[in-house]
């Protein structure tokens, strides 16, 4: 059995980074190398030293949208939070309503005024519902005007500047959360990354409701994950594949990279052009396909994420750095520091 508990580790709640740094390269840098079992201690600009141009690095370009919306019941005036998650196609969205008693088949929110309309047309498990949004004109400049980023709820401060809840190369909106290895690059970091001859591949996944959700089964393997759509253009395919048949090493920057190269790789061992959904579930015991090496955060207790770095790296290789960066006051999670394993 996969133990949910095997997986949770104790982590003093002042070493949860509530802010970003001033700058995003000058972030801690554990690098666990998985044959020797070595550990070292960095910082995110060192990774470059670490690179060649035998290695190509894969990125998620999603944009964060600001996604959380407060607005009012038209019937009551009651306020509701509205946490948009996926868009499902003309104009139908999932969502995390809060409070969800209060919100009924028919309800109809109002944001700004009525600049937004949420419709509710589907009441799922868990505070999911199913809204249909109505507004004139274009939803993502409403959204920027009316929403909020989605903070994950053990960041307790107000973000400053939106854009540090974003990647440098966010490109395509859709994220309810941000790919958040990716904060640490800087365009200088990048720069000097590809002067080394080394590409780097964007994919794109759009992160949804599987961020915001515990693993509460206590059987890990029943945890049921909710689909997230990715895409890979031709372009991305071609030098992935090209990639592989020149033996390199590819590269994932974070847990979402890796889960679309892992859910894209198909069994004769190639990538294809592909837009798609996926729910792939990566534990212990899974052999990776398409990945070599990757660059992560630190990962919620008895999360998915801290499951996925452990079946890349090893259960008890993986608690024990952790172990390691609470002893050395690592910061974590969102936008706490990063992990390299190689």
């Amino acid at each position: 059995m996969l133990k949910t508990t095997d997986y949770d580790y104790f982590l003093p709640e002042e070493l949860i980074a509530q802010t970003p740094l001033n700058d995003r390269s000058s972030s801690r840098l554990m690098v666990l190398n998985r044959e020797k079992k070595t550990i070292e201690h960095k910082h995110f600009y060192d990774i470059v030293d670490r690179l060649s141009e035998n290695d190509v690095l894969v990125i998620n370009d999603t944009k964060v949208i600001p996604a959380r919306l407060i607005g009012h019941k038209e019937e009551t005036g009651a306020v509701i939070e509205v946490l948009l998650l996926k868009d499902l196609g003309n104009n139908i969205w999932q969502t995390l309503a809060k409070p969800q008693k209060r919100v009924k088949i028919g309800t109809i929110i109002s944001f700004g005024e009525g600049l937004l309309k949420a419709k509710c047309i589907e009441l799922l498990d868990m505070g999911i519902c199913k809204f249909e949004l109505i507004y004139d004109g274009i939803l993502v400049e409403i959204l920027d005007k009316l929403g909020e980023m989605p903070l994950p709820p053990y960041i307790h401060e107000k973000l400053q500047d939106k854009n540090r809840y974003q990647t440098v190369y966010a490109k395509n909106p859709g994220s309810a959360a941000a790919p958040t290895a990716g904060l640490h690059f800087t365009p200088e970091i990048l720069e000097k990354i590809k002067n080394k001859g080394i590409q780097i591949i964007p994919v794109t996944l759009h992160v949804g409701l599987g961020t915001f959700r515990p693993v509460t089964e206590e059987d890990a393997s029943k945890h049921e994950m909710h689909s997230e759509y990715y895409e890979i253009s031709e372009e991305s395919a071609r030098l992935l594949n090209e990639a592989k048949a020149n033996g390199k090493r590819i590269i994932s920057v974070g847990t979402t990279s890796t889960r679309t190269l892992e859910s894209a790789i198909h069994d004769d061992g190639l990538f294809y052009p592909e837009c798609k959904n996926t729910n792939i579930f990566i534990y212990p015991g899974y052999k990776f396909k398409a990945i070599d090496a990757l660059i992560t955060n630190f990962h919620l207790p008895k999360s998915t994420l801290i499951m996925l770095v452990s079946a890349l790296a090893g259960r008890e290789f993986i608690l024990m750095a952790y172990e390691e960066a609470v002893k050395e006051r690592y910061r974590f999670f969102s936008f706490g520091d990063a992990m390299f394993i190689e």
